[in-house]
């Protein structure tokens, strides 16, 4: 049984996202981050960095997505979530995977993160000028160097798809037109189109 803390329109869903596809055993708890549920002393406990997603697990618990990703799919192998048996396309995944996490998601975090790197006001409104152009820089670089199609990783739907339709969920909100990049427009489709996605999303809105 896992349990995995999370709060809406973060970077949790997919790892619930994964866990649904994955078959697993798991329950949710919903943070609040307007209340600042993330600060609280009961989940700097489990998590002391103070960030979801945290996945709790039999053997202690994990935080950081592409490591929870990784995670679902080597404890769930008839899922066939990645490529287990080959070393180098595993590499692959988690290649994709830590674009996601450490360039993708920073850049986007510098829209309402800006206090995590400056202290002046003008600097955080800079940052926030910035966010359609490096956003919108990485997921063109996805589109022509990074995507295989029809899924990231080619025929194969893996992990790597589900964390990419959380992020580009983001783009509209960071004034990125998505059909600017049309096989990442025709994923993210693809992608709302699956059952696990629609049940996880009615599941995080209710």
């Amino acid at each position: 049984m896992f349990k995995l803390y999370y709060a809406t329109g973060t970077c949790a869903l997919a790892s619930h996202i994964a866990l649904e596809e994955a078959g697993a055993d798991y329950t949710t708890e919903r943070l609040n981050f307007k209340a600042n549920q993330q600060n609280s002393p009961e989940y700097l406990a489990i998590n002391p960095k103070a960030r979801v997603p945290s996945l709790v697990t039999d053997r202690g618990i994990l935080t950081e997505t592409p490591a929870m990703l990784a995670y679902i799919a080597q404890t769930h192998p008839k899922a066939k979530l990645a490529p287990m048996d080959d070393a180098f396309a595993f590499a692959e995944v988690q290649s994709f995977n830590s674009y996601l996490c450490s360039t993708v998601h920073v850049a986007h975090a510098h829209k309402m993160r800006g206090a995590r790197w400056a202290t002046e006001e003008s600097s955080f409104a800079d940052m926030k000028r910035m966010i359609p152009k490096t956003v919108g820089a990485c997921f063109a670089l996805i589109e022509q160097k990074m995507f295989k199609g029809p899924w990231v990783m080619g025929e194969q739907y893996t992990i790597c798809d589900p964390y990419l339709f959380t992020i580009a969920q983001w783009l509209e909100g960071d004034s990125v037109d998505i059909n600017a990049t049309p096989k990442v427009a025709e994923h993210f489709k693809r992608m709302a189109d699956r059952p696990a996605v629609r049940k996880v999303l009615d599941a995080e809105k209710a």
